[in-house]
């Protein structure tokens, strides 16, 4: 295949994730371009916004030429996912085999579906039986086989829940973090006392943008630096410590309408409850050893979100 020189990195796709990896690499010295709908948000040092429709080819080439490598990390609601992310990888995979421009993906631990307490590692077989799970396993098995048949670089992240500063959507998100800083009431899902794996974002982005200047990975899956799974009790545990007060937790043991997960998600989400009733414990060995990486220990990323929320309520007080 035919690979541009351009040192260029566009990012795809500008929620928490998008946007803490293209401040990562600006951070790292390369020229980034920021890729949404609306090319809002605030100013980011060294980063270029631009507004694109990446779910059509014509989008798609737009927004990511003259780039040397892409990192797609697109996500739409639950509702409209199985519609739209087929779509959007048709779009942005063509792109990138026209262009020769190398492909990240920023991946999910769906395509694993149930692994009743299994701890999950790139060898994990992909079992899933939910309409995301096997939606998401077939769109890996596309990237994988354009990298095998030699049309275009990609190599695939993979992240467990998301936490850290700018996480909004999460179970470790806005459903927990200002109610713990308030005193209303926590939301949490499932049984509580089951290991749980979270990545916090910032170590998304930076092992996305590890791989992005390593090539030698391409071709295969990798799981994002990870701290050791806790249950989510103990997770609970930790913030009470650092808020000086007992949580007012609110466990959902069915999917249900609940504080910022409304009807329609509720709906959506519903055939991936399973994560919360058996222990989701993710590894992420191969990637620190191969790239000498390491994950953020949960204490930090606790002290880190806990004080990112309160400047949050601040704003908005």
């Amino acid at each position: 295949m035919a690979h541009t020189d351009s040192d260029l990195h566009v990012v795809l796709g500008s929620g928490p994730a998008g946007t803490a990896l293209a401040t990562e690499l600006a951070h790292r010295g390369h020229p980034v371009r920021l890729v949404d709908r609306s090319a809002s948000g605030p100013e980011i040092a060294g980063v270029e916004r631009l507004k694109g429709d990446v779910s059509t080819p014509e989008g798609a080439a737009a927004a990511i030429h003259g780039a040397g490598v892409v990192h797609h990390c697109v996500n739409v609601a639950y509702q409209l996912q199985l519609d739209v992310m087929p779509r959007i990888q048709r779009a942005v995979l063509g792109a990138v085999e026209e262009a020769g421009a190398r492909l990240v993906v920023l991946d999910t631990l769906y395509p694993y579906g149930h692994t009743h307490g299994e701890v999950m590692t790139e060898d994990t077989p992909w079992r899933a039986t939910t309409l995301k799970g096997r939606m998401r396993a077939r769109l890996d098995e596309n990237y994988l086989a354009a990298h095998r048949e030699g049309r275009a670089s990609v190599v695939l992240g993979r992240s467990a829940d998301f936490v850290g500063p700018g996480v909004l959507n999460s179970t470790l998100g806005a459903a927990v973090f200002p109610g713990a800083l308030t005193g209303d009431e926590v939301l949490t899902m499932g049984d509580i006392d089951l290991p749980h794996s979270y990545t916090d974002i910032r170590a998304v982005a930076a092992g996305l943008a590890t791989l992005g200047e390593n090539p030698r990975g391409d071709g295969r899956v990798w799981h994002l630096p990870t701290a050791s799974a806790l249950t989510t009790r103990e997770v609970l545990g930790m913030i009470e410590d650092r808020v000086g007060r007992p949580l007012k937790i609110v466990t959902l043991d069915e999917p249900r309408p609940f504080g910022p997960f409304d009807q329609v998600f509720m709906d959506a989400y519903a055939e991936m409850f399973y994560q919360h009733t058996e222990p989701q414990i993710m590894h992420s060995g191969a990637f620190e050893a191969a790239f000498g990486a390491a994950p953020v220990p949960m204490g930090d990323t606790l002290d880190d979100t806990l004080a990112w929320y309160r400047g949050l309520l601040a704003r908005h007080a």
